[in-house]
């Protein structure tokens, strides 16, 4: 089933990262990390349709998207970043293969982050957030998405890493192999991982190898 959204109100979150609020369709539900097809209710843009998660609570009488522009191309996000209150968004049934499974590390690179905002978020709420761990990878510090946020929800937890510009604040690194021998310890935890899909295959691979169940290991399929 499809429905058609208004836009309420439109924040900006990075530099090329806005958060659009939007009416909740009646008894419209979502699991934290799920998203939905979005298309931009425009004649030339209606059937281009793209996944997009959900990033506010799953209680809440709004709904939101989290969304990166890319300006490098007449693509759906340089138009949706083009999108004034009022203009209209196309939103599926929600889907996906994320979704909370108890304590674990979270592992994201650049708006990857995404599907575990509505996640944390909703830890947080619930006074269970302590005991998970981020590690949240970004070009540079700019690219950052809620860092603050994500700082109040887990604290020294939430760990930033930035590979492309030499940081006084977070470290200069890559989530590789020799990242997660130094900083993973616990193979037996699940593993929520989100980000390029070369990221997601290279990592998943990686804890698996070191004793990690595939069953555990949970991304976006």
């Amino acid at each position: 089933m499809e429905f058609t959204v208004n836009i309420r109100a439109i924040s900006q979150v990075t530099h090329n990262v806005k958060c659009l609020r939007f009416d909740k369709p009646e008894h419209y539900q979502f699991v934290p990390g799920h998203a939905a097809d979005v298309s931009i209710n425009k004649p030339d843009w209606v059937e281009e349709k793209r996944p997009f998660t959900f990033t506010a609570l799953a209680d809440k009488p709004y709904l939101e998207f989290t969304i990166k522009s890319y300006t490098d191309h007449d693509g759906v996000t340089n138009q949706i970043g083009q999108l004034k209150v009022g203009d209209e968004l196309v939103i599926s049934d929600s889907w996906g293969a994320i979704e909370y499974k108890g304590e674990g590390c979270f592992i994201a690179g650049g708006a990857g982050i995404t599907p575990f905002i509505a996640i944390l978020r909703a830890l947080h709420q619930e006074g269970k957030a302590k005991g998970n761990k981020l590690f949240f990878s970004n070009k540079t510090e700019a690219d950052i998405i809620y860092k603050e946020e994500l700082t109040e929800i887990l604290g020294e937890d939430a760990v930033f890493l930035v590979s492309s510009e030499t940081s006084n604040r977070y470290q200069n690194a890559r989530i590789n192999e020799a990242f997660i021998d130094t900083n993973v310890k616990d193979f037996n935890q699940p593993f929520y991982i989100c980000g390029p899909d070369l990221m997601i295959e290279e990592i998943s691979a990686i804890l698996v190898n070191k004793g990690a169940n595939p069953d555990r290991v949970v991304f976006e399929k």
